[in-house]
């Protein structure tokens, strides 16, 4: 999320009522969580297991939970909720904006796009050239589509990230501030989901074609040229190269990366990152012809019993 205007860091610290390190007058563009951060950004942390990360992060200003020392070059805010105060920033500077229109005045589409009856289209979104929306779309603020994309009925682009965190009474939702990017020549079946970022961009790449009641979670990147058979899940901050196959019912665990060329078996558990080129199987995915001579050893275990009693 980039701020309309920058803002200094002792103008943010003021406005969080907190203290902070560094140079008051160090301009901050905007803020990010941790996968998407920029030079210039704002990112939080409030685990000690991830202070590091951040603070060695091209995050500009840190949000964070401690007194720490402070990287050269940078600046810090000391929060004692810097998970409530990054919320606060987000509400403040990309609040919720009420729609009283089923296609906003602000949406801008391109030559020979045609939207089918009740879709709807939210402010500031940009669609290209060439593109078929059908029947009951829901298409959320800041969304971008580029040229020849085709997206089926019921499909949702934009809602927020399932981001929450516990609380002793109850689960705090992270505001999200982030939008979805479709580029060219992107198919989307019927039914699909396509979360915006936390505060970056969801991704889909030229030429994927997506089938009906797919899942894609917050701040995903998927690369050019996948093929997503019906019912695929990925979780959110999960990296996808270019020409990957996902067969129906694969589900793929948040933060890993999937290399180019793989192929992922149907109902297939991706838990760990995929290394490219290669073919993967199973409940955990394993190399495709790894997991198919176990399969076959296993068939054959209750006579190997029989034989050793």
């Amino acid at each position: 999320m980039k701020f309309p205007q920058p803002l200094t860091l002792a103008e943010l610290a003021s406005f969080l009522t907190c203290d902070f390190v560094g140079n008051g007058d160090m301009l901050v563009l905007g803020c990010n969580e941790i996968h998407q951060v920029e030079a210039g950004d704002l990112s939080f942390v409030d685990h000690p297991k991830y202070y590091d990360k951040c603070l060695n992060s091209k995050a500009s200003v840190v949000l964070i939970n401690k007194n720490v020392a402070c990287p050269e070059g940078k600046g810090l805010i000391i929060s004692a909720d810097p998970f409530a105060d990054f919320n606060r920033i987000g509400k403040k500077y990309m609040p919720f904006q009420r729609s009283l229109q089923t296609i906003s005045a602000s949406a801008q589409m391109g030559e020979d796009t045609v939207v089918q009856p009740n879709v709807f289209i939210g402010h500031n979104v940009q669609i290209g050239k060439n593109c078929l929306i059908h029947s009951n779309v829901s298409i959320y603020d800041n969304v971008v589509i580029g040229d020849n994309v085709v997206i089926h009925a019921n499909t949702v682009l934009g809602a927020d990230a399932f981001y929450f965190k516990n609380r002793v009474t109850h689960r705090e939702k992270l505001w999200s501030t982030g939008s979805v990017e479709i580029a060219d020549d992107v198919e989307i079946g019927a039914g699909c989901t396509i979360d915006k970022g936390v505060s970056g961009v969801t991704y889909i790449g030229r030429g994927t074609k997506i089938d009906n009641q797919v899942q894609i979670g917050h701040d995903t990147v998927v690369g050019e040229l996948c093929l997503f058979a019906a019912q695929v899940g990925v979780s959110g901050c999960v990296k996808i190269g270019n020409n990957v196959t996902l067969w129906g019912q694969v589900g793929v665990t948040s933060g890993v990366e999937i290399g180019d060329n793989v192929v992922v078996m149907g109902k297939t558990g991706v838990a760990k990152t995929l290394a490219a080129d290669t073919t993967y199987a199973g409940a955990i995915a394993k190399e495709a012809t790894a997991h198919w001579r176990e399969m076959i050893a296993l068939k054959q275990l209750p006579e190997l019993i029989k034989k050793i009693k």
